[in-house]
């Protein structure tokens, strides 16, 4: 049996070999402890761990004095978000985020609402995404964070982050996004954008798992967070334990290496998406797209199989590895909170498929897997009675369906 076709790049990314022959020595004849400050192996590695925090500041345009490093995006965000509520939280007890955003955003704001925070939880529009204005009359004198994700890690929708930022920065609220879906992908500069903090992954851009970086600025304003894990005061006293010296290497070198290669992966993953949809679109009718058709990732195509039980989709086409939502919630049979916060129906959001292209995807690989799904979902329409009626011209909205 071959190995299945890897089309999940939203859930993860294969470590780039680039990156794993920059860590392999770290694991071994470098294996000092970047915090002893008393010998030449703790220097050595004190050096790489610096090295790596200039790429990933070089990356996003911050200075190397502003990269707090953690295990991933899910303590970032609780990191900023608690981090930010108790420092602040004198001064007010209001913030706002998005119905859209990833779980681990809405479960920390969901804790800071039984600790005594008031949370708004604005809707985005049709498209996924928010804008400015919405922002704008959301915030309120005790405001004191408003945190917007970047881009949707399930649909790739792209917010207008640095018009979100300037509203936040002119009323004086700290701005937090979540990056974990575009550093590396698009051009993210963190002073001309108007990001107080942010977080991302370094399985997110073909470097290691179990690392992270979170942006907190330094200056203009100068952020504060309560630290959330206590131990040693590492990282400016905001992130106490022992650095991965390893994986802060690979995380690193594959910053670098997306800083260099984001125009062709940019162009590479877009013109991947163009072939896998026109494909799908011209063979396939009743197939809708989730996202924004312009301001989304390049490598992303989120897109409901109407008449089609996604479960059954993704059994249909078992041959490719996709998802019908973020990587955090696949478990669940629930609807996509996403595709319910912009509207779209329980029967869409179930015949929901994630399609995620990346830097090592091939024409080939997209050809194979237009056929897959092609051949599927006409396979399972043929068992949809609901189908049928609809290729016979019967309007569905006007059945009076038995509630039992």
């Amino acid at each position: 049996m071959s190995a299945p076709i890897y089309l999940d790049y939203q859930a993860t990314t294969p470590v780039d070999p680039r990156v794993l022959e920059e860590m392999l020595p770290y694991f071994g004849e470098i294996y000092g402890n970047a915090a002893s400050r008393s010998h030449a192996f703790g220097w050595q590695a004190e050096e790489a761990v610096g090295q790596g925090r200039e790429r990933i500041a070089h990356l996003i345009g911050a200075s190397a004095k502003e990269i707090v490093f953690t295990s991933g995006s899910t303590e970032g965000i609780n990191l900023a978000m608690k981090g930010v509520a108790q420092m602040y939280g004198s001064k007010g007890k209001h913030i706002i985020t998005s119905q859209a955003e990833h779980k681990a955003v809405l479960d920390t704001a969901k804790r800071l609402e039984k600790d005594g925070f008031e949370v708004t939880y604005l809707a985005p529009d049709s498209t996924g995404r928010h804008s400015a204005e919405q922002v704008a009359e959301a915030l309120r004198e005790d405001t004191i964070l408003v945190t917007i994700m970047w881009a949707n890690n399930e649909i790739g929708s792209i917010n207008p982050i640095r018009e979100i930022g300037a509203v936040c920065k002119e009323r004086g609220v700290l701005f937090f996004t979540d990056g974990t879906q575009a550093v590396g992908k698009l051009p993210v500069d963190v002073e001309a954008d108007n990001v107080d903090l942010l977080c991302l992954s370094g399985h997110k851009l073909y470097g290691p798992k179990g690392v992270g970086a979170l942006y907190v600025r330094r200056r203009n304003p100068r952020v504060r967070l309560v630290a959330q894990m206590d131990g040693g005061g590492h990282e400016r006293g905001m992130r106490s334990g022992t650095l991965n010296v390893p994986a802060i290497v690979g995380l690193g070198k594959a910053c670098e290496l997306c800083e260099i290669d984001m125009d062709t992966d940019r162009e590479h993953a877009l013109s991947l998406r163009t072939r896998f949809e026109e494909k799908i679109f011209g063979a396939l009718d009743h197939v809708h797209l989730n996202g924004h058709p312009e301001h989304r990732l390049p490598a992303c195509s989120n897109l409901s199989f109407a008449y089609v039980e996604g479960e059954s989709m993704i059994m249909g086409i078992s041959n490719l590895a996709v998802s019908s939502g973020s990587a955090c919630t696949s478990a669940s049979l629930e609807p996509s909170h996403v595709l319910q916060s912009m509207g779209v129906g329980d029967e869409l959001s179930h015949s929901s498929i994630r399609f995620g292209f990346g830097r090592f995807t091939s024409e080939e690989d997209v050809d194979v897997a237009t056929e897959q799904v092609i051949a599927a979902v006409k396979r399972l329409r043929e068992l949809s009675p609901l189908y049928e009626m609809v290729q016979e011209g019967v309007d569905l909205s006007k059945i009076q369906w038995d509630a039992h």
